[in-house]
């Protein structure tokens, strides 16, 4: 009994260890803060990760104002958004230099939503019927909930329909034009929406198909009601936000630390505004009471997923691929790897778990990541502290900011965009380079002009496939290669000139039923050109033979006619090393081209095949019981062509040598 318990304990043991070491293996695998901050070196990166977190943190916080007026919601809820996805995607996330947070393009789609359930009903943020949650009214929160129900259902398909699924590696299919075309796309409908706040103007929300245009006209229509004092306040904070960026971007080198412009233009323009009294005097719209301290969590509303599923796959989709793209950029820029998957369940949980805080739909920003890049930040502990940072802010600073004008947090969203807007110069290097890219380009551009940037994505993705389904099957498949050209051991003028009918065709691209058709009809007609090259050849060899025949009849005999005509039998070697898959269809045709050949008398030989693509021919055409087909290399089949007709020659000359004897006895 005692001798059986100890057994029974020490498997229980390797069975805990074992569970140990796999639970362990999982945490590191997809907590990768787990790897990265026990290693993390204090002397060397604290420094520079605290000068980075401090001038994100300004960034956070005047984006995610302004991402929140985008979003149709009140301008606290995106102090929340640049706090808690932050958090989390530090967590989960594996781009060193990936800030997360408040972004323009969720935000406006989210804003189709809010709009649609919850129609404005004041130009006001606040009004006197106050819910009692972070004491703003009943109006906003059910305009965040419904904000955060799209943040909620975007991360939910992020994690269950494209992580658990692993789709995240599908983004192969998004390729740089669709995405710069989509991204520039979006960021002019993001200015879009902002022209009604640079000009003062009081317009109705308008959504639907082609709502680019119906802005502009109903602009023109009521460009009487303009108000001058509120463009002459936009049009002098462009001016000093572009100047001093310019000025920033130029002698980034030689100074240490950026002017944090943004935030010195909205603590100006606020104090301005305050004691000018301009809400009341020039009329200007201003951001209002900010409430203090952190919410408490709380579940978004669940009647209204179903109503939101659209906005929530726009998020979902949008979102992680301009997310992804910058945390690739990073990782190839910093020479570190990135997992696609991972990614998609660290921006998925950036989505679910904020949403319990009253938080709008979260992801990367170019700017704020292109920020982390120019200040020298080496990991998330950057992000991190910028979190601290922000959580004075919404504590302490916040109620501040009631003073600050719409028309300047408008005016910072415009000049944050202009790093999508200026890719409209990525349209001549796709002119140089592709034609086709530049066409997928614009009208990706235009179908989210007119549509929106899901839309747009959508449509490029598909416009992508099918021109690759158009395109793969024209292109080069098959390239003919000399026996010079090979690395063979036996490199004689006598080995190149014996192997002569010996014809290498290199397979450039996978075999698939997409380009089987042509890959057949190319090697055919190698083979007929071969054949018709080969045909003069053939007619001497008659002649030969005819002379062979009356040779024997006068009792004489010359053996070099009849050794030619047996040993030059046609070779066809197929180097299979580029053919990297391929499908049912593709081994198939293979399997005719064989069988073809045969019949015509060519012997086809494969070289650097798969383990897998023998396997398929020998199931699909049963060749086990033929003679070695496949070889290891082009060499190795060579070498096998040349012992073929060494043995051929020696038995040609027993023939020569028993005829020379019949016909001396005669």
């Amino acid at each position: 009994m005692t001798g059986a318990k100890r057994k029974r304990n020490a498997v229980c043991r390797k069975i805990q260890a074992v569970r140990f070491e796999d639970i362990k293996i999982w945490c590191m695998r997809r907590l990768p803060i787990l790897k990265w901050m026990p290693a993390y070196d204090w002397k060397e990166n604290l420094i520079p990760d605290t000068v980075s977190g401090m001038m994100l943190a300004i960034q956070q916080v005047t984006q995610g104002l302004a991402f929140a007026i985008l979003s149709s919601v009140h301008p606290v809820f995106g102090l929340y958004g640049s706090f808690f996805p932050v958090i989390v995607y530090a967590i989960f996330g594996m781009g060193r230099h990936v800030a997360t947070g408040t972004f323009a393009l969720t935000s406006l789609i989210s804003a189709k939503a809010v709009e649609r359930l919850v129609p404005s009903v004041s130009a006001n943020f606040t009004t006197n019927n106050n819910s009692g949650v972070l004491g703003l009214s009943e109006f906003e929160m059910q305009r965040i909930g419904v904000a955060a129900a799209v943040s909620f259902l975007g991360g939910i398909i992020q994690v269950c329909a494209m992580f658990m699924l692993q789709l995240g590696s599908a983004t192969f299919l998004l390729t740089e034009p669709v995405i710069s075309a989509m991204t520039t796309g979006a960021a002019t409908h993001v200015v879009t929406s902002q022209v009604k706040y640079l000009l003062g103007m009081k317009m109705p929300y308008i959504s639907g198909p082609l709502r680019f245009f119906h802005i502009y006209a109903y602009i023109f229509e009521n460009i009487r009601s303009v108000q001058l004092e509120a463009l002459l306040l936009s049009l002098l904070s462009i001016a000093v936000l572009v100047l001093v960026k310019e000025l920033n971007e130029k002698f980034q080198k030689n100074i240490k630390v950026i002017l944090p412009i943004d935030l010195l233009l909205i603590i100006a323009t606020s104090v301005a505004c305050y004691y000018a009294d301009m809400e009341y005097v020039y009329g200007l719209e201003v951001v209002g009471h900010i409430p203090e301290g952190l919410p408490s969590p709380k579940p978004p509303p669940m009647n209204v997923l179903p109503e939101v599923v659209t906005e929530a796959f726009g998020v979902a989709l949008v979102g992680y691929v301009a997310s992804l793209a910058l945390a690739q950029d990073s990782a190839k820029k910093f020479k570190y790897t990135v997992d696609d998957n991972q990614e998609c369940l660290a921006y998925g949980l950036s989505n679910v778990i904020p949403s319990f805080f009253f938080c709008i739909p979260s992801a990367a920003a170019m700017g704020r990541t292109a920020l982390l890049y120019s200040t020298g930040a080496k990991t998330q502990v950057s992000c991190l502290i910028s979190c601290v940072l922000i959580i004075v802010v919404i504590c302490a600073i916040g109620p501040m900011l009631y003073w600050l004008p719409m028309c300047v947090l408008a005016s910072v969203i415009v000049v944050g965009l202009k790093g999508m807007l200026i890719q409209f110069r990525d349209l001549k290097k796709y002119w140089n380079v592709d034609k086709v890219d530049w066409s997928i380009w614009v009208s990706t551009y235009v179908f989210t002009i007119c549509f929106a940037a899901n839309v747009g994505l959508l449509y490029g993705v598909v416009c992508t496939i099918v021109i690759v389904i158009f395109r793969f099957p024209r292109a080069k498949t098959l390239n003919l290669k000399n026996v010079k050209e090979v690395e063979y051991k036996y490199k004689t003028e006598d080995n190149c000139e014996s192997l002569k009918h010996v014809n290498i065709v290199s397979v450039n691209n996978p075999l698939v039923f997409l380009n089987a058709r042509k890959f057949h009809a190319d090697l055919i007609k190698i083979i007929q050109k071969d054949s018709m090259s080969s045909q003069a050849c053939e007619d001497v060899n008659k002649c030969e033979q005819n002379t062979l025949l009356c040779s024997f009849s006068h009792g004489s005999f010359h053996g070099e006619p009849l050794q030619s005509c047996h040993s030059e039998r046609r070779v066809l070697i197929l180097d299979c090393s580029g053919l990297n898959f391929f499908d049912y269809t593709g081994v198939s045709v293979l399997l005719q081209i064989y069988m073809d050949c045969k019949s015509r008398h060519i012997d086809v030989l494969l070289a650097h095949c798969k383990a897998s693509l023998i396997k398929a021919m020998q199931y699909g055409g049963n060749l086990e019981s033929e003679t070695p087909v496949f070889f290891e290399s082009i060499s190795s089949a060579i070498d096998a062509i040349q012992i073929h007709r060494m043995r051929l020659t020696a038995g040609v000359g027993v023939v020569w040598r028993a005829s020379w004897m019949l016909t001396a006895i005669c």
